[in-house]
């Protein structure tokens, strides 16, 4: 069965949607706003400082919440979901860092 044109306008519905004809580029949305975490980072006690100093520096993270024995919460701020798991993977590899947790997570719209 041939595909339609992007340039074709195709019916919604129910045989258009599960054959795929409805799905193009054009129609591709991403949502408006920004993608809003919390993320529990564990680091060695003695390195906190130097830790939290290179989350600091990273785009679009705060550091909310501090606890001496390693613990801080941080609340960062990213345009999509993909940008805000790279964040989190960076994190995670820090070189003091021995965990990153995503805790929160929501979807802020403009």
């Amino acid at each position: 069965m041939a595909q339609p044109s992007l340039n074709h306008k195709v019916t919604l519905n129910r045989r258009a949607l599960i054959t795929g004809r409805v799905l193009s580029a054009d129609r591709i949305v991403p949502p408006p706003g920004y993608e809003i975490a919390s993320i529990i980072v564990q680091a060695r006690p003695e390195r906190l400082a130097e830790v939290e100093a290179e989350i600091i520096a990273l785009a679009g993270c705060e550091i909310h919440g501090r606890d001496p024995r390693g613990k801080l919460v941080v609340v960062t701020e990213a345009p999509d979901a993909g940008s805000l798991g790279t964040m989190l993977n960076t994190i995670q590899s820090l070189q003091h860092v021995y965990s990153a947790a995503l805790v929160f997570h929501a979807i802020e719209t403009a």
